[in-house]
């Protein structure tokens, strides 16, 4: 695996804020080391935005992207985004008009498409960007500045990738959709679920990642969040009653609290009634669980734990063979998909999957063994993690031999004082995404709802929370750095 030193040697301490991490201009994240520093990377503090060379790709856009902007001629006062089909594009652009009642203009360049808009109109094409996930990766970027106009969304790594991971999910390659993000597969999901329901609001069940939501809420025809666990059959029930969604999405676990939904309760109620079950299987991976069971689409992100490296972005959708509405979602998604993931991208992925099963294995293990730690550390008030939380619904998709994992969040105690402190300490890389090789870990709610802190905090998702996504180190060197980082803690009392 590249990249080695950052098992031994990560950028942790004041002056790295903003580096790549991994050191690649292809990384999808970057470090945020202090507690402070997130802070200001969500209030745009110049002094911390200055710094950064990067940041996850949908929030923060690539400079390889900014010069693919750049490099065509635009008026002063107007922004711009580039995608990777021209059908994308024109749905960019069918959004910026509803939300904002403004024009927006399509313009071909070097091989991609431009959604220009007026400078007032800009936060809505971001929205866009970030919430559906449809972007341009770092290297399509690159290859676009250098000349190549004629980009491959086909190749022998496309249709490579599709039967490995065929082979997880236990369907046919043609039932794997390969997109741009996970989030793009988020999208084409919930574009499948309303063409069957047009105009209907969507369930999310259980708190879920940030953008899921949102992008139902913004994008889609609305939401309703069932957020509370311990009643979600009851809650869905009454909610079918007064008004069926057009479908249900979950997450198993959920991020950041890393419970789960009850699919053994949940799944009769909305097979009895025609209505699909969207879920998301990105933090346990298809290595630990089977959804097939009961999911009508799988979704996942392959940026995490399939690349493993946090240096390239792509997503799949995977229509499930067992599912009743198999073969309308199949005739659905081939009107509906573009395959968008770029051939460098695909190469990439296919290649890293490989090992992705073997690197699974220490995964879960590092995972268990920090959580037990944790767990039993007079520094931390509470631990979250799959085999402790709504544990029962998650034994029931857990495959046999299968784990939970190796993302871990935890609370310490007199979090308000303690959580900078602790994470200000940790010899670790700090920073958003998961499932690289490498750990990491980042303040979560800071990260994902800085604008409504409050909302999170009364859905049970304090501010302070630190999650952990555990690497492959060795497990007890791993632990010495934590425990140093909570130690820190307790001496300050």
């Amino acid at each position: 695996m590249i990249y080695r030193e950052l098992l031994t040697d990560p950028p942790w301490r004041e002056g790295d804020l903003g580096k790549r991490l991994p050191p690649s201009p292809h990384a999808v994240s970057v470090a945020l080391p202090r507690w402070k520093d997130v802070i200001g990377y969500e209030e745009k503090d110049p002094a911390v935005l200055s710094r950064l060379e990067c940041g996850y790709p949908r929030f923060v856009i690539h400079p390889s992207v900014q010069h693919l902007c750049a490099s065509s001629p635009f008026s002063e006062g107007r922004a711009r985004l580039p995608f990777p089909s021209e059908k994308t594009a024109h749905l960019c652009a069918d959004f910026i008009r509803k939300q904002t009642g403004l024009p927006s203009q399509v313009l071909p360049h070097k091989g991609v498409f431009l959604v220009d808009v007026e400078k007032n109109a800009f936060s809505a094409l971001k929205d866009f960007w970030q919430h559906t996930g449809g972007i341009v990766s770092s290297r399509l970027a690159d290859a676009a500045l250098a000349g190549k106009s004629a980009h491959s969304f086909s190749s022998p790594a496309h249709r490579s990738l599709q039967k490995k991971l065929a082979a997880l999910y236990g369907c046919e390659a043609e039932d794997v959709f390969l997109v741009p993000t996970g989030m793009a597969a988020h999208f084409l999901a919930l574009r499948a679920v309303q063409a069957r329901k047009p105009h209907t609001p969507t369930a999310q069940l259980g708190f879920p990642y940030v953008d899921t939501l949102k992008l139902q809420q913004k994008i889609g025809a609305g939401a309703v969040l069932l957020g509370n666990l311990s009643t979600i059959a009851a809650d869905l029930l009454a909610l079918i009653k007064q008004n069926a969604p057009a479908a249900c999405f979950c997450e198993i676990p959920g991020n950041p609290l890393l419970g789960s939904a009850d699919l053994r309760e949940i799944s009769p109620l909305l097979k009895s009634r025609g209505i699909p079950l969207v879920a998301d299987d990105v933090v346990a991976t298809p290595f630990n669980v089977d959804l097939s069971p009961y999911a009508d689409l799988v979704v996942t992100s392959l940026t995490k734990y399939i690349a493993g490296s946090c240096d390239v972005m792509g997503g799949a959708l995977v229509c499930n063979p067992r599912s009743p509405f198999r073969n309308e979602f199949r005739a659905i998604l081939s009107s509906l998909y573009e395959p968008l993931l770029y051939e460098e991208d695909a190469a990439i992925l296919d290649e890293r999957a490989d090992s992705f099963e073997e690197r699974m294995k220490t995964h879960n293990e590092n995972g268990l063994f920090i959580a037990e730690r944790l767990r039993s550390h007079p520094a931390v008030e509470r631990v979250w993690f799959p085999k402790w939380e709504f544990c029962d619904a998650y034994e029931s998709v857990r495959r046999p031999g299968g784990g939970w994992g190796s993302v871990v969040t935890f609370l310490p105690k007199n979090a308000s004082e303690a959580s900078p402190r602790i994470y200000d300490c940790l010899p670790l890389a700090k920073g958003p995404s998961l499932g690289s090789f490498f750990t990491l870990a980042c303040p979560f709610t800071l990260l994902a709802h800085y604008t409504e802190l409050d909302w999170a905090e009364s859905c049970g998702v304090s501010r302070y929370l630190i999650r952990l996504s555990v690497g492959i180190e060795t497990p007890e060197t791993l632990w010495q750095k934590i425990e140093h980082a909570l130690s820190s803690s307790l001496s300050a009392e």
